[in-house]
């Protein structure tokens, strides 16, 4: 398990990767961290545990409508909020 700061440096390295059309990699990547995340909220207040399900699920909204940008937007500014 990694660091909040390896995580916010990890997301912000997928959501360049979405936004230079890269797409496959990241996606597969995005997973993993999906599940660290849901790890490392475990300990969370229940409305922080909330965000973070409302962030993955606009995510994962954003990932099967193949709409790249609007995940790079979460993972850019979204969880880098919540994960300050």
């Amino acid at each position: 398990m990694g660091t909040v700061e390896q995580y916010r440096q990890h997301a912000k390295a997928l959501a360049l990767q979405f936004r230079l059309g890269i797409t496959t990699q990241p996606a597969l990547e995005l997973a993993t961290l999906a599940g660290q995340l849901v790890t490392l909220f475990a300990g969370a207040t229940p409305q922080q545990i909330a965000q973070l399900h409302q962030l993955l699920t606009a995510v994962l909204q954003c990932q099967q409508n193949r709409d790249w940008s609007g995940l790079a937007d979460y993972l850019e500014y979204e969880l880098q909020d919540l994960l300050q």
